[in-house]
């Protein structure tokens, strides 16, 4: 098979964009002489990382304001007062913290932002208040957001190129500098950009270094507009890992140098991107600012009422070929993360296997009649080092083969082993992984990777042994409607599980309707495949192997059928949406 994978899907429209800062300060120059008053305010806000530097030195200078007010600095309480305030929701976890629910505003030093109203008062002509929440100081004249891909952020922290948020914390630990921003500044700055969303002039995209564009604030609606109506993808990245694998280099065009490729994170919408096309310039915005716009477009009605403005299905690949065993891990029952980080639903998840060599295992369940007291006290003594975990002698340890399916509600003891491409299909807060046991490993940063007894001997369910397992978890497949060319499969998830998962094997072509609900789907047998509108609301949306994508709840009705080298040919598509 010839793989087309695309990396760089986007959303074509016709609008205003402004790439590189020569461009971008003549259309605020313009925009400011089209404003006829004696004292000109303009924001510009910053999302959490982005480079105040960068911004100062080809925006802001380069306009020559009268005042300039740095909201970091001028407005919010001290860095120190901030710590201390915050210390509770950080923990003393490497990775785990209690989410933050205030909102940026509560974090203000009122008499410097009084300080701050007096300054702007005296002056004239061009005044820039600049930062992260800028706008909280004043109405602005014209208010530009500068936004910025969580994924990047991760990258910066791990760079050490950004502190978080009022921190000086440029070389700390990768994961704690993630631990701040997931619980805390990522939060509020999330709440303060959907109370301004409909404030905004332009949106900036910084997510290149020193590279940034600009679309005007109606491009930027009218982009979303479009893409909730149509089915689209986000941008997948990848990441290694030190159980990472060689499929993905292939598969999805790589660097072939690169030492592995562990995970693609191929819809994850609070992280992953969206490509906006305006004639030649691509703009790259957090496809999250989708999910707080159009709501109910997207998630439809029912889900939107269950998760809020939160996408509840998450797609990735786990990538082990010619690697090594993923961590054996549990994750948490819902009242335990509810209880004890502030999530209101939790991970539950599935293995779907894309691909898998002869030898391929999946670790699930327990072994019947383990000596619960010796399995925990071995993993006690693994962690301490010196002592070598039997993962065998208690988890059920089952062959796979292309195409099986294994359901992970939360609470089961699981991992898969090497020679195996996952798609993993789970709900999305993703981070809330108990290790067990990680094979005697150190992370690729030097550093043990995170294990967490305590919490994962909380939530194991000792009663899901081998018998359970097999008949509740293993290939539970039921064809439930069949036609011309096509049946329809049940592959899951587990009743425990939100998720309702629908494999379809066809050649010819399938009706699909979201009957208002959000659809991912992914290709997972075949060359190509083509989704189209019975009524021509949204051009034909072309698919290649292993890519996922998202159907709005909006868009109802739409088919799925082979395409370019697979007409004629059996393909197979796997599809997840929320049980209401």
């Amino acid at each position: 098979m010839a793989y087309k994978y695309d990396k760089t899907p986007f959303i074509e429209v016709n609008g205003r964009a402004f790439e590189g800062y020569d461009n971008i300060v003549k259309e605020i120059r313009k925009r400011i002489c089209e404003i006829n008053k004696e004292q000109i305010i303009l924001v510009l806000d910053f999302y959490p990382g982005i480079n105040k530097d960068e911004m100062l030195l080809n925006i802001i200078k380069p306009l020559k304001a009268s005042l300039e007010i740095f909201s970091d600095e001028e407005i919010f309480i001290s860095d120190d007062e901030l710590n201390r305030i915050i210390e509770p929701n950080m923990t003393d976890d490497r990775v785990f913290g209690i989410m933050n629910f205030n909102k940026i505003a509560d974090y203000l030093d009122e008499q410097k932002v009084l300080a701050a109203q007096s300054k702007i008062t005296k002056a004239r002509d061009l005044i820039i208040i600049y930062g992260v929440g800028a706008s909280l100081t004043v109405e602005p004249d014209i208010y530009i957001y500068a936004d910025l891909a969580r994924w990047e952020i991760q990258r910066r922290y791990r760079k050490r190129e950004i502190p978080n948020w009022k921190s000086d914390n440029y070389s700390e630990d990768a994961l704690i500098k993630y631990k701040r921003g997931f619980f805390f500044e990522w939060r509020i700055a999330d709440r303060h950009k959907k109370a301004n969303y409909r404030k905004f002039d332009y949106v900036l995209d910084t997510n290149v270094r020193n590279s940034a564009k600009m679309i005007d604030a109606e491009t930027f609606f009218k982009a979303l507009e479009t893409t909730v109506r149509r089915p689209f993808s986000v941008v997948p990245y990848f990441d290694p890992g030190v159980w990472g694998g060689q499929w993905m280099k292939e598969v999805c065009d790589l660097d072939r140098n690169a030492d592995n490729y562990a995970w693609c994170f191929c819809c994850v919408p609070e992280e992953n991107s969206l490509l906006i096309k305006v004639e030649e310039t691509l703009i790259e915005i957090p496809s999250i600012n989708l999910v707080f716009l159009h709501p109910i477009e997207l998630l439809g009605e029912k889900v939107h009422a269950r998760y809020g403005k939160e996408f509840p299905i998450r797609f990735d690949f786990l990538d082990t070929m010619e690697g090594g065993n993923l961590s054996l891990q549990v994750h948490p029952l819902t009242e335990y993360i509810q209880e004890n980080f502030g999530m209101h639903y939790t991970q539950d998840e599935s293995y779907y296997m894309l691909d898998a060599k002869e030898d391929a295992t999946v670790y699930l369940g327990f072994k019947p009649g383990i000596d619960r007291g010796a399995f925990e006290k071995d993993l006690l003594k693994a962690e301490k080092g010196g002592f070598e975990f039997n993962a065998k002698e208690y988890v059920n340890v089952f062959n796979c083969k292309k195409h099986d399916h294994f359901l992970i509600p939360a609470g089961t003891i699981h991992c898969t082993g090497a020679n195996t491409l996952v798609l993993e299909i789970s709900s999305t807060p993703y981070i809330f992984t108990f290790k067990l046991w990680d094979w005697n490993r150190l992370g690729l940063d030097g550093k043990p990777r995170p294990v967490h007894l305590e919490h994962g001997f909380k939530n194991l369910q000792y009663y899901r042994d081998t018998e359970w397992t097999k008949e509740n978890l293993i290939n539970c497949f039921e064809t439930v409607a069949e036609g011309d060319g096509w049946i329809e499969e049940r592959t899951g998830l587990h009743q425990r599980e939100p998720i309702e998962t629908r494999r379809h094997i066809f050649s010819k072509t399938v009706e699909h309707n979201t009957n208002g609900i959000v659809n991912v789907i992914n290709l997972v047998e075949g060359c190509q495949a083509v989704v189209e509108s019975p009524d021509f609301s949204f051009d034909p949306f072309v698919v290649n192997y292993a890519e996922t994508f998202i159907v709005p709840a909006s868009v109802g009705k739409y088919t799925i059928a082979p395409y370019g080298d697979s007409v004629g040919n059996t393909i197979i598509t796997i599809k997840a949406y929320i049980r209401c």
